[in-house]
């Protein structure tokens, strides 16, 4: 993964953190259902991150980082 691309994975993270925190943030944000349950969806671009928030523990676990085609097999 490029330096690039990971700062925009980290930046999207934070802005998904600062949403459920009640910010207003512009954001591509989907709950999942299925084998998925419990995981969200955050897109941009061409690129899907699928994670896990326990906002309990305040940690968020990335499952998957891959390109809109990969990402749900």
């Amino acid at each position: 993964m490029s330096l690039q691309l990971t700062d925009e994975v980290k930046e999207l993270i934070e802005k998904t953190i600062r949403y459920f925190q009640g910010g207003n943030t512009n954001l591509d944000l989907k709950k999942l259902k299925g084998e998925w349950e419990g995981f969200y969806r955050i897109r941009s671009g061409r690129i899907r991150i699928i994670a896990e928030f326990n906002f309990e523990s305040s940690v968020a676990f990335i499952e998957e980082i891959d390109w809109r085609g990969n990402v749900y097999k």
